[in-house]
């Protein structure tokens, strides 16, 4: 089976600091890939390449077997890749709608909408509520409340379902549960499996090893820069992937290679 997305031999400098070692990556199809890592290990490093936020020094992202160069977040989002960041990048001031269709807002047809460039909101409205009511965000009643009257879990939420309604090809989530309680993060897991079940791969950058073990179908191991090993949540434990991401101990493979 070939991968969704993928990069062979990434390499990213900071002067004397190195984010990327000859780093190697692979999403399959309709899978939640989680990626772990101990600080300073090079995760987000990877995720911003992925999602086009920097360009590597070196090495090539492949997305459906195609070398893709992203110059920008526009570019990755353009090809269908969606990323949730940890600030949710949203507009608290702003109501659902218009930040579910932030930087892609639609116009009304024709004239009004090509010359005098009227938005579409009733389009964007029924849009935006169609989305949530897919995945299940019945809790939010009013479309047009303001992101900043919403509960943490909801506006995750919110962000998700934005990703989900234009991200075509891949998700990356960047820590979805970081800030939110055992109720809201129940609900955002749920959101992610909802996803993942519409076909949609999902990349999850996470902390939280229950939450990992819970809805990952696979586990990319991060340290000192690149890809350490890929493992299967039913074979290890919580506390085996904490070893291999802190360096208390090497995967079998590497191990065997050692001796």
């Amino acid at each position: 089976m070939q991968a969704i997305l993928s990069a062979r031999g990434l390499d990213k400098r900071y002067g004397r600091v190195t984010a990327l070692d000859n780093c190697d990556f692979d999403l399959m199809p309709g899978e939640i890939l989680a990626v772990i890592g101990d600080n300073g290990a090079g995760k987000s490093s990877l995720i911003k390449v992925l999602s086009g936020a920097i360009i590597p020094d070196s090495g090539e992202v492949f997305l459906d077997g195609r070398k893709v160069n992203f110059s920008s977040p526009i570019d990755a989002r353009l090809a269908g890749v969606e990323t949730v960041y940890q600030t949710l990048a949203m507009s608290p001031a702003l109501s659902i709608a218009d930040n579910m269709f932030m930087g892609r807002e639609l116009r009304k047809p024709g004239f009004l909408g090509s010359v005098l460039r009227q938005l579409d909101r009733a389009a964007m409205e029924r849009i935006a509520r169609d989305k949530l009511s897919d995945l299940g965000l019945t809790t939010i009643q009013n479309i047009n409340q303001a992101v900043e009257t919403l509960s943490g879990g909801q506006r995750q939420g919110v962000a998700v379902a934005r990703a989900a309604a234009f991200g075509s090809k891949v998700i990356i989530l960047d820590e979805p549960t970081a800030a939110l309680g055992v109720k809201e993060s129940r609900r955002v897991l749920d959101l992610i499996q909802d996803v993942r079940g519409r076909g949609i791969p999902i990349i999850l950058i996470s902390h939280n090893m229950p939450h990992v073990f819970e809805v990952a179908d696979r586990i990319h191991v991060h340290r000192l820069g690149r890809r350490l090993c890929v493992i299967d949540p039913k074979d290890y434990t919580m506390s085996d992937a904490v070893a291999f991401m802190t360096g208390a101990k090497a995967p079998p493979d590497i191990a065997a290679s050692a001796a």
